[in-house]
């Protein structure tokens, strides 16, 4: 195979994540009333980069093979904690920045913890360590309320020089300075290698369990960034239930959309992002052609369920384990 043709085979997924979202943008755009402004795209943005930390928190893990049913919850969670926290002079806004940063982090180590130690299924071990994050978060904002310093927030959900949205430059740091040397670094081989063939790996050396360890972790820790914009953007804190599952289930769609294989050791954070922004576009379009607010949700259900299909489309023609990841 020519090397640029393997380069296609292995961005595939990115590019039709990416081809998906242009598309949809455009058309969005082209019946939006407004157009194609610097407001629109801003709205569009902010909304679309909350789905999209949410998308690259749930890949870290999809790559080792698991799932995380928690990220909705620790979004969530860590909405509420900064609705608290987020406030006062700038030293005291910095420190709770922190606070809800190293929140998320530690979320991420139980999930880790429990399943690497403790050897239980993912799926089982994050749907239970979801509830109590969601108690927690219950705990802290039994009814929606709170506060978030301004200036930060304005500074966060507003433009740079007038005409790039922060929050995009924000995304697009965020995956500078957590995803890519993650990416390229021992750790993030071993943790493709685990999704691959855990056995295989484990018998190279590989090292599995601070691999997925570190996944975790920096799952909680990109679910908590998520839940930090999303406190910038409402100004407020709220243990929502509903918005913390479909958060998650969002997430599984957008990472199929993006390529990123359900079977692990597959995939991008990247094309899992243009898969956020695809999906979040979805809804965009239904408001722009005002189509019945009744049938939204079973129209995105649908979405969703075609979604996470496609990631099982390529085991029809795969003959072995080894193909699938050739």
């Amino acid at each position: 195979m020519s090397e640029w043709r393997y380069w296609l085979n292995e961005h595939r997924g990115v590019l039709m994540a990416v081809g998906i979202f242009l598309v949809m943008f455009i058309i969005y755009v082209s019946n939006h009333p407004a157009g194609l402004t610097a407001n629109v795209v801003q709205t569009a943005a902010n909304k679309g980069v909350l789905l999209a930390f949410v998308a690259m928190a749930q890949t870290l893990v999809v790559i080792t093979a698991g799932i995380d049913l928690s990220v909705g919850m620790v979004f969530i969670l860590t909405n509420a904690l900064a609705s608290w926290l987020v406030v006062g002079t700038p030293l005291e806004t910095s420190l709770g920045v922190v606070a809800v940063l190293a929140t998320g982090l530690a979320c991420g180590a139980v999930n880790g913890l429990i399943v690497i130690y403790g050897r239980l299924q993912p799926i089982v071990a994050t749907i239970a360590t979801g509830a109590v994050f969601f108690g927690i978060a219950l705990l802290l904002r039994p009814y929606p309320g709170g506060s978030v310093n301004e200036d930060l927030a304005d500074m966060m959900t507003g433009r740079v020089l007038g005409v790039v949205p922060s929050s995009l430059v924000a995304l697009v740091i965020v995956v500078a300075v957590v995803w890519v040397p993650f990416r390229r670094s021992t750790i993030g081989r071993a943790a493709y290698a685990s999704g691959s063939s855990e056995v295989a790996a484990y018998m190279s050396g590989v090292p599995i369990r601070r691999a997925k360890f570190t996944a975790y972790m920096l799952s909680g820790l990109l679910a908590s960034i998520g839940g930090l914009f999303l406190t910038f953007f409402t100004y407020t804190g709220e243990a929502a239930l509903a918005s913390g599952n479909a958060y998650t289930l969002f997430s599984i769609a957008s990472v199929v959309l993006g390529g990123v294989s359900l079977f692990g050791g597959r995939g991008s954070a990247i094309g899992a992002i243009f898969g956020a922004l695809a999906f979040r576009t979805i809804g965009d379009l239904l408001f722009v052609f005002d189509f019945d607010p009744l049938w939204q949700p079973l129209f995105q259900g649908v979405v969703l369920l075609v979604a996470v299909s496609l990631g099982a489309f390529g085991l029809f023609r795969v003959r072995n384990r080894l193909e699938w990841f050739g």
